[in-house]
């Protein structure tokens, strides 16, 4: 049952990631649309096309602020949330970095340990097969 709870999670999370990016796409697009239809003809001449074009009047110069605010909102929220994203694999990168570090430690502390154990067998076998030729010289006297 404990295999079944992180698939869930996981399944959860994907489609909150994709409710969250539909939900996006779609505040984009009513966005696009805003502009491109009902506030286009407030677009602004290029400088130096026209200087004596009429101001917009005021609730235009309203509707475009608020445009741009909104606009400054929404990206303002995907930087953050980009922001937050690369510190978080900064974070994972440091910690991947270090643990890295560390099982090299490890590795070669365990390398250490095997040839220390090899030259321990090596001098009992050596002893041993000394013992051995010693007890074999006795009885054959």
């Amino acid at each position: 049952m404990n295999a079944m709870r992180p698939e869930k999670t996981e399944t959860t999370e994907t489609e909150t990631v994709d409710t969250n990016l539909a939900a996006a796409t779609e505040v984009e697009a009513g966005i696009r649309d805003f502009v491109r239809n009902d506030i286009a003809y407030l677009r602004r001449p290029a400088a130096g096309t026209t200087a004596d074009a009429p101001p917009l009047d005021p609730s235009a110069e309203a509707t475009v602020t608020n445009v741009n605010s909104l606009i400054q909102r929404v990206a303002g929220t995907s930087l953050a949330e980009i922001e937050n994203l690369i510190s978080e694999l900064e974070s994972l990168r440091d910690l991947l970095h270090a643990e890295g570090q560390r099982v090299q430690r490890e590795i070669s502390g365990y390398a250490q340990l095997s040839q220390a154990a090899m030259k321990s067998t090596r001098m009992i076998a050596d002893n041993v097969s000394q013992w051995k030729r010693a007890a074999d010289g006795l009885r054959n006297s």
